[in-house]
C-alpha cells in the first residue's frame, strides 16, 4: 500500500506538467492577468490551479476507480473523443486569447467579482482533461497495483499529487500574470503567447488522436 501512495503521488505530480494541461492553464491565467483588475496574483493563479487539479481528479477518481472495479483492461473508444474534445478546448481557448489580445487590453477593464466564472471555467476544463486521461490512469493501476483496494489507493493519491502539482504550476504561471495586472503591453504577450501554445497543443492532440483512429482501421 505504501508503493502505491507513493508512486500515485509523484505520478500524479508529473501528470500535472503534461503539456496540454500546461497550455490549458496558462491560457486561463493569462486571460485573468487581460482582465486588468490589479487584484490579479499567483495566489489566485495557485487557486485556479486548485480548482482545475479538483475537477481532474474527481472525475479520475469516478470513471477510473469505475474501471478498476470493473477490470477493465481495454481502453474504451470514448476515451479517443474524449480527447479529441480536450483538443477542441485547447484551441477554442487559444483562439479566445487571440481574439482578446487583437481587441486591445485597458489596464483596470476587468471586475474583481469576476473570479466566480473564472473558477467554474477552471473546475469545468479540469474535469474534461480528467474525461480523457482517467482511462489511462485507470490501465495504470490495474497493471501496477497487486489489489483493487491498493488501485484506488493508487488512484486517490494520484489526484492529490495533481491537485498539488496544479497548484505549484498556476503559481508559477502566476508571476507573470501578476506582473502583467496593469500592465497592457504584458498582458498582450502573454494573450498571444499562451493563446499560440494552446491552439499548437491543441492541433497535435487531434493530429494523435486522427493517427489512433488511422492505426485502429
Amino acid at each position: 500500500m505504501l508503493t502505491a501512495i507513493t508512486l500515485g503521488f509523484v505520478l500524479g505530480l508529473r501528470h500535472a506538467a503534461d503539456p496540454d494541461h500546461v497550455a490549458a492553464i496558462a491560457a486561463i491565467v493569462a486571460r485573468d492577468a487581460a482582465a486588468g483588475a490589479r487584484g490579479r496574483s499567483a495566489r489566485r493563479a495557485a487557486g485556479v490551479g486548485a480548482l482545475w487539479g479538483a475537477g481532474h481528479s474527481a472525475v479520475i477518481l469516478a470513471v477510473g476507480g469505475l474501471l478498476v472495479a470493473l477490470h477493465v483492461a481495454v481502453v474504451p473508444g470514448w476515451a479517443l473523443a474524449a480527447e479529441a474534445a480536450v483538443a477542441a478546448i485547447l484551441v477554442a481557448l487559444g483562439v479566445t486569447n487571440l481574439r482578446r489580445m487583437r481587441s486591445g487590453v485597458a489596464p483596470g477593464a476587468g471586475t474583481p467579482a469576476g473570479a466566480g466564472g473564472l473558477h467554474w471555467r477552471s473546475l469545468g476544463i479540469g474535469m474534461a482533461h480528467g474525461l480523457a486521461g482517467s482511462a489511462a490512469v485507470a490501465l495504470l493501476a490495474l497493471a501496477t497495483m497487486p489489489s483493487p483496494g491498493a488501485a484506488f489507493a493508487y488512484l486517490v493519491v494520484f489526484g492529490i499529487g495533481t491537485i498539488a502539482g496544479m497548484m505549484a504550476l498556476s503559481f508559477g504561471l502566476g508571476v507573470p500574470a501578476a506582473l502583467a495586472s496593469g500592465r497592457a503591453g504584458l498582458a498582450r504577450w502573454l494573450l498571444g503567447g499562451s493563446g499560440c501554445a494552446s491552439i499548437a497543443v491543441g492541433l497535435g492532440l487531434l493530429v494523435e488522436v486522427g493517427r489512433t483512429l488511422q492505426a485502429a482501421s
